[in-house]
């Protein structure tokens, strides 16, 4: 049990760090939990921000996902202990959505849910993306719609290319967390009242 232990505490504490909250408050000074949807995640980055923080804030929040997995397989590597890296994926995802630094709130979790399923496996990173462009770009306007759709196919994706139970599990856990984090989303789809994706906003005043 202590390998998982400490994978799943640091994996958390990685999760945790809110770079949309930092990017935020050293490079524009403005805490964009007070913009648009008050969410510290990229689409809310690019509304608030701009392309140029939404891409930092994409990439951290990716990098936060990916990072646990890589050190739980290099660390622990012949340690005998199974499903270790999709434990790091889990508690990384957790941490970004409860993050203790921001009162155990945080976002949605999906940049990290993407960077943890590609270092699980990076085949299935590029399915899920693909299904992240089709619901978002190609048959609708919003990132709500590609987000649940990029998890909902991950347990899939996962399990074809990895073949590992315990990565299929995470994909389980991401698609029906991420329909979880989404749900005010999902209400405002109903209602004909959710934000579409624009590339070309522009940073607020």
């Amino acid at each position: 049990m202590i390998p998982v232990l400490l994978v799943a505490a640091g994996a958390f504490l990685v999760g945790s760090i809110p770079f949309g909250y930092l990017i935020g408050r050293f490079f524009y000074r403005a805490d964009i939990r007070e913009s648009g949807s008050g969410n510290i995640g990229a689409m809310n980055a690019l509304r608030t921000f701009g392309k140029k923080g939404a891409a930092a804030v994409l990439v951290l929040d990716a990098i936060k996902g990916a990072l646990p997995v890589v050190l739980a397989r290099a660390v622990f590597a012949g340690s005998g202990v199974e499903g270790l890296e999709a434990v790091a994926a889990t508690f990384a995802v957790l941490g970004h959505c409860f993050s203790p630094w921001l009162g155990w709130k945080g976002g949605k979790g999906v940049a990290t849910s993407f960077g943890a399923i590609f270092a699980l496996s990076w085949l299935a990173g590029l399915v899920v993306v693909g299904a992240w462009i089709l619901g978002a770009l190609v048959f609708t306007r919003y990132s709500s719609v590609g987000s649940m759709a990029g998890n909902l196919v991950s347990p899939i994706a996962l399990w074809y290319f990895t073949g590992s139970l315990a990565d299929a599990l995470y994909g389980v856990f991401a698609g029906l967390f991420i329909v979880y984090t989404h749900r005010d989303n999902v209400q405002r789809l109903r209602e004909g009242r959710e934000s579409p994706i624009t590339f070309f906003a522009k940073k607020n005043p």
